[in-house]
């Protein structure tokens, strides 16, 4: 008997387009988020944005294969897993931090390469936003949940 099976949940299927289902998701979220100025990117940048937990819809960590052995890195992404998870924010990771550049592209700012290790969308005060890729990755997040993944890895799109 499976832990599903005990709590009368399903499965979740194990397929591959499931998977790049959530990424074009993500994709999909980043770049309304951006359009919308709802944005946050940088370990150093989302400080503020971490004073209103209620204004953080969800959060991506990133990290290449090089990343792996910051260990600077690696309490940051601790320190902001448990933030997310005090606060109900849905969080995934991301191995690919080229393909969230070429998705999030320089700052507008400076139009300078930012900080892609971690990125939170936030919600605009002045409306209730509602995205469908939003809701999508709220979902699949939930459904890792239920089988213990509480910081689920998903490909970007190519």
């Amino acid at each position: 008997m499976t832990l599903e099976e005990i709590h009368g949940q399903q499965p979740m299927p194990a397929g591959h387009d499931w998977m790049q289902g959530a990424g074009t998701a993500l994709h999909e979220l980043l770049v309304s988020a951006q359009r919308r100025g709802c944005l946050t990117a940088g370990v150093y940048e989302l400080l503020p944005s971490c004073s209103d937990p209620d204004n953080v819809a969800f959060c991506v960590l990133a990290a290449d294969q090089e990343d792996e052995g910051d260990i600077a890195l690696q309490i940051h992404f601790t320190l902001i897993q448990a933030f997310c998870c005090e606060n109900d924010i849905d969080i995934v990771r991301v191995n690919d931090v080229a393909k969230l550049a070429a998705i999030v592209g320089p700052s507008e700012d400076s139009g300078e390469p930012r900080d892609l290790h971690c990125i939170l969308i936030t919600n605009p005060s002045e409306e209730g936003w509602k995205d469908p890729a939003l809701e999508k990755l709220n979902s699949f997040c939930e459904g890792r949940r239920n089988v213990n993944d509480w910081v689920p890895t998903i490909p970007l799109p190519e």
